[in-house]
């Protein structure tokens, strides 16, 4: 039996969670430009300002209320933490690469596959149109969309996603930035095995997913 109170309570943590999740972030990454600034110079401050620009493009799609009611609440606060422990662990802690290390290439290699997954998300944003959202969520008329970069892999947004924040973790590489990479890792694709459950039923899904890796083709 259905408690009164759990689909107020839950409705209530899907609409706040991600917009405390992102002005959390937006927090970290400000107080973390002015940290490294002055003590490592501009690269960190200025890979913290384009993720805090990657935020700003999604803020319409954060703060859009869904459009119909989300079918999972359990998935949107791991995955948010996860993201906030990256972005607080980048901010404030040490930036590993200093100008004499003969591993400057890394940085720059982390910074070029970061825009890349940006774009890559953003792409796919763009291709599912109104069908995407931040919550687990079927919409009226929902379909299956397959062209553009859906005709790649099934879940493009989670990949640029993936890659993006691989590439940040990089850029700061530390024990923590890894681990919580790992547990974003772990935390996504927790939210797109329950996401395909939601969709399954979605005309033309089956055989869709049936020739489409997830994430990366040959792999998952």
């Amino acid at each position: 039996m259905n408690h009164p109170l759990r689909e107020p309570v839950r409705d209530t943590v899907l609409l706040l969670a991600p917009r405390a999740a992102f002005l959390a972030g937006a927090g970290l990454l400000v107080a973390g430009i002015a940290v490294h600034t002055p003590r490592d110079g501009a690269a960190p401050a200025v890979m913290l300002a384009l993720y805090l620009g990657w935020l700003l493009l999604e803020a319409p799609v954060t703060f859009r209320r869904a459009a119909a009611s989300p079918a999972d609440a359990r998935t949107l606060p791991p995955y948010a933490l996860a993201r906030l422990l990256l972005v607080a662990s980048a901010s404030l802690g040490p930036f590993p690469w200093p100008a004499s290390s003969p591993w400057t290439a890394v940085p720059v290699l982390a910074s070029a596959a970061f825009v890349a997954g940006v774009a890559l998300r953003r792409t796919a944003i763009r291709t599912l149109g109104r069908f995407y959202s931040h919550h687990v969520v079927r919409q009226d008329g929902h379909r299956v969309v397959t062209g553009g970069v859906y005709r790649v892999v099934r879940h493009p947004a989670y990949a640029g996603m993936l890659l993006a924040n691989l590439a940040f973790a990089c850029f700061f590489l530390a024990p923590l930035t890894a681990a919580a990479f790992a547990l974003l890792a772990a935390a996504v694709a927790w939210r797109i095995r329950v996401e395909e459950r939601a969709l399954w039923d979605v005309p033309g899904y089956p055989p869709y997913a049936a020739g489409r890796a997830r994430v990366l083709p040959k792999v998952w």
